[in-house]
């Protein structure tokens, strides 16, 4: 297993919707795990990089309703 993170910064918070859609994909997806920072509007998610690419990560947020506006570097 190769853990990556990925961080992306979102425009409006989900809701109880997009957080039942992110919690399914999560389970389906084996997504290790999911941070939301509300104060910078940000989530950063850790997954395993042998069975997924960034590309699927931010795909699988925008098909829960995740209303994403950037890619933001990690150091």
């Amino acid at each position: 297993m190769t853990a990556v993170d990925v961080c992306f910064r979102y425009g409006v918070p989900p809701g109880e919707a997009e957080m039942r859609a992110l919690a399914t994909a999560r389970e389906v997806y084996n997504i290790l795990e999911l941070r939301f920072e509300e104060k910078h509007k940000t989530v950063r998610i850790e997954f395993d990089a042998t069975s997924l690419y960034k590309k699927n990560i931010e795909a699988l947020l925008r098909r829960a309703g995740l209303n994403l506006t950037a890619k933001i570097a990690l150091a």
